[in-house]
């Protein structure tokens, strides 16, 4: 929700920002369940399949073969691609561009001078040291140049990129059988913007977000189709394997390494690519969450490839270029079960070619549609000098803050700015919406007309928020509902032979994918929602259940700060996005707010309208929240299993391992009752739970500076729990201790957590087993390590005693 513009509030206030008009007023949504916005199917409209037509479907053939109209691809708006010598145009480019030449010299420069203190020049000639410079210079500049040509796209042939296109389209409208859908008004601003950008030969930058590797073809197939230049996409070496590596080069992508390693020729060379890229008024894509999404919801950004867009303007090397953010959302994603094995722990399978076909299995899949969404485009450019202007830096010097405060703040305020506008731009799927309503009912299962009930629900509750479900024109509720149902397939059961019609989730681990699409326009109503449950579970009349403000509010900044880094917040501030919502959810007639003599917030309470029909709005917001709120106290009593046993406090344990810990104490909580959402165990939520943990200082983290070693891991010294000097075990009291309770007190009530006192016992003495175990593997694993260490020493010295002799 979009807080109203403000003057920033006092944090220590109680008044609402509007508190000079107090009375509210309850509005009904007359929206349409589904929008009825044109928009256009690129898939469908041009392509048949053999069997169902091979007349048409040979005369697409030919027309794709003979390169007819646009098929050609011969008038596309941007700079000239698809030519022979392109490549090697490009390689030349990046390779004469200053900042490679000036690396390049540098590191010559830097290793003469090594070398020459190490006394390898003493005795020959004075030329030496400058010989041996230029000889390494010779060295560099091969390398540089193997690099470039096994990262560069190579947009050599425009026969190729053909039938690239007409290859994927069939293979697309095989696996999405409702076709890859974009907004007409959408698709004429991007073309209008793409002219202007090519006249002034500047580049359009767009930048999705990531859940699939069809993220890759989708947006190529749409430039393709709208006569629009194709970007360079940036794209991780996994995917350079052999024969499809090479596909995906000629047809765009550009391939870097995941992680540079302090590799100095390395980044000058990926800077001096994208320089040449935004120099040459070439489109450009990245992903701006670095990797695919596993869990459905947006990743925090990635600052990688940013930084290096960023920094070609900072340097001056390049005027402008045009940010796109952009959209993808899908019915169902092809690598579902693959995210499910890796959130469950299980090793993801480094790609290759025998994969890649193995995956046609999903080729013939119905999988439903694809919907692509644009935002508004804006200048790069604009951007940074309102930004500058902003912080009070001249913009005279702006090229000279590279490494700068400014710069970094800069960066991070771009990526959270594309991340809000792709929220902005998204649609809600049906099987999102489907997945939704199951995950946030109480009940075991739904009958069909409660479902359509509740989806017509959250559909005005998502266009209130300014979101935006896809559109399916004319269709009703029940029907767009049957055919999200078809596609998500075993997902989601259907009982016959009752009275009605009725649904259940199957699997809801799979599910939260879905689910997961749209808590990020609820994620301030959920937390509001979870934080009055620490006084709605004790049950009993209203007043029993009301919650002071002054509680309220220090349960939501508790709960904000400890998901900082799993949702993208409003950035109003914590006192305007409270108000706010509160106000909303009195707006919609959930809760009541209560007011002092002075007008300011003083409790909050369900209505009894709420309370009449059985709390469904408000349970809402508490069930997307929950598995969250579960996962965070999983990470939590897991670092309490941390606690040094006697004599073991200098041991640092892996992280990876830890986090495996925390995992396995999920899953077994879970089956002996003591977790509610198996969601929860889910490796990504836990990794970002620790990170918030390290960034909190309650875990100190060491990495490897080589990057050879796996990053450890101890429980800072302040919040280490106390053990019983008698039994050894861990006392359940301490700052840390309490920062899990302050957790699970808005985690979901359950009969087998009741007795909080049993529980804590139970959980301790499984964590702390669990602990021990990783201390003592941790150790006997340094014990091998050093003895192995030891005899490779002694063997070392054996053979040089042999080589003496």
């Amino acid at each position: 929700m979009k807080a109203a513009a403000t003057a920033a509030p006092d944090p220590t206030s109680t008044t609402p920002p509007d508190a000079a008009s107090t009375t509210t007023t309850t509005t009904t949504t007359t929206f349409p369940v589904f929008e009825t916005e044109e928009s256009r199917d690129l898939i469908s409209a041009n392509f048949t399949h053999f069997r169902e037509d091979p007349f048409s479907f040979l005369k697409q053939v030919s027309l794709h073969y003979s390169g007819t109209g646009w098929r050609g691809y011969n008038d596309f708006i941007g700079q000239p691609i698809f030519y022979k010598g392109f490549s090697e145009q490009m390689k030349g480019r990046v390779m004469r561009s200053m900042i490679v030449r000036k690396k390049i010299v540098e590191l010559a420069e830097r290793r003469a001078n090594t070398e020459a203190e190490d006394g390898r020049f003493v005795g020959v000639d004075e030329g030496a040291k400058e010989k041996r410079r230029e000889e390494v210079e010779r060295q560099l500049v091969e390398v540089a140049e193997a690099i470039v040509d096994g990262m560069i796209c190579k947009f050599e042939s425009k026969r190729f990129i053909r039938g690239a296109y007409y290859l994927c389209m069939q293979l697309l409208s095989r696996t999405y059988d409702q076709g890859i859908h974009v907004s007409s008004q959408e698709i004429q601003n991007v073309r209008r913007v793409a002219a202007l950008a090519a006249q002034k030969k500047q580049s359009l930058i767009f930048l999705p977000c990531h859940r699939s590797h069809v993220d890759y073809v989708s947006l190529q197939v749409i430039c393709y189709r709208l006569g629009i230049a194709l970007p360079v996409v940036v794209a991780g070496e996994n995917l350079n394997f052999p024969l499809v590596g090479q596909f995906l080069q000629h047809a765009g992508a550009m391939f870097i390494r995941r992680s540079f390693g302090g590799d100095e020729l390395y980044q000058a060379t990926v800077q001096g690519y994208v320089d040449t890229i935004l120099k040459g008024g070439y489109n450009f894509s990245c992903f701006i969450e670095g990797g695919r999404s596993r869990t459905g919801k947006l990743l925090q950004p990635k600052f990688g490839i940013l930084s290096y867009l960023l920094d070609s303007l900072l340097s001056g090397a390049v005027e402008d270029a045009t940010i796109i953010p952009v959209s993808t959302q899908y019915d169902k994603v092809i690598e579902m079960e693959g995210y499910v094995n890796e959130l469950l722990g299980i090793p993801k399978q480094k790609e290759n070619l025998w994969d890649f076909l193995n995956s046609s299995k999903y080729l013939s899949l119905k999988m439903g549609r694809v919907d692509v969404r644009f935002h508004e485009p804006w200048s790069l450019r604009t951007f940074m000098n309102d930004f500058l202007t902003k912080h009070k830096v001249d913009l005279d010097v702006s090229s000279m803050i590279p490494k700068s405060e400014v710069r970094l703040k800069m960066l991070k305020n771009l990526g959270y700015k594309v991340l809000g506008d792709i929220n902005a731009a998204s649609v809600v799927m049906p099987t999102a919406l489907i997945g939704t309503v199951l995950l946030t009912l109480r009940g075991r299962g739904v009958g069909k007309s409660e479902l359509v009930r509740r989806i017509d629900w959250l559909s005005d509750r998502i266009r209130a928020k300014g979101g935006r479900v896809t559109a399916f024109g004319n269709l009703g509720t029940a029907e767009v509902v049957e055919r999200g149902i078809t596609v998500l397939g075993d997902l989601v059961g259907r009982i016959d032979g009752l009275a009605e019609e009725t649904f259940y989730a199957v699997d809801r681990f799979q599910l939260s994918f879905y689910r997961n699409m749209v808590i990020h326009l609820f994620i301030t109503e959920a937390v509001v929602a979870a934080a009055m449950y620490t006084r709605i579970k004790q049950g009993g009349g209203i007043s029993n259940q009301r919650i002071p403000y002054r509680v309220l509010f220090n349960q939501v900044s508790f709960l904000s700060e400890l998901f900082r880094g799993e949702f993208v917040f409003p950035t109003e501030g914590i006192v305007t996005n409270l108000h706010t919502t509160l106000k909303g959810l009195e707006t919609d007639g959930v809760i009541n707010i209560g007011y002092n003599e002075k007008q300011e917030f003083d409790y909050v309470e369900l209505t009894d309208e709420e309370r009449q029909c059985g709390r469904e709005n408000y349970d809402f917001y508490c069930f997307l929240i929950w598995p969250f709120i579960e996962s965070a106290w999983l990470a939590g009593v897991a670092i309490i299993g941390l606690t040094p046993p006697p004599g073991h406090h200098d041991v640092w344990v892996p992280v990876k391992e830890a986090q495996d810990m925390a995992q396995l104490a999920g899953k077994t909580l879970y089956h002996q009752g003591d977790l509610s959402y198996f969601e929860a165990v889910n490796k990504e939520t836990l990794k970002n739970a620790f990170q918030r943990f390290e960034e909190g200082g309650i875990l100190v983290i060491r990495k490897s500076k080589t990057g050879k070693n796996p990053p450890v891991l101890k429980l800072s010294s302040e919040w280490i729990p106390e053990r019983d000097a008698e039994t050894g075990r861990i006392i359940a009291k301490g700052p840390l201790w309490q920062f899990v309770e302050n957790i699970a007190i808005s985690r979901r009530e359950g009969k087998n957590r009741r007795d909080s006192a049993s529980v804590g016992t139970r959980v301790l003495t499984l964590v702390d087993r669990l602990g021990r175990e990783l201390f003592e593997e941790t150790l006997e694993r340094k014990r091998i390590e050093e003895e192995d260490a030891e005899v490779e020493i002694r063997t070392g010295r054996k053979r040089r005693r042999r080589a003496r002799l």
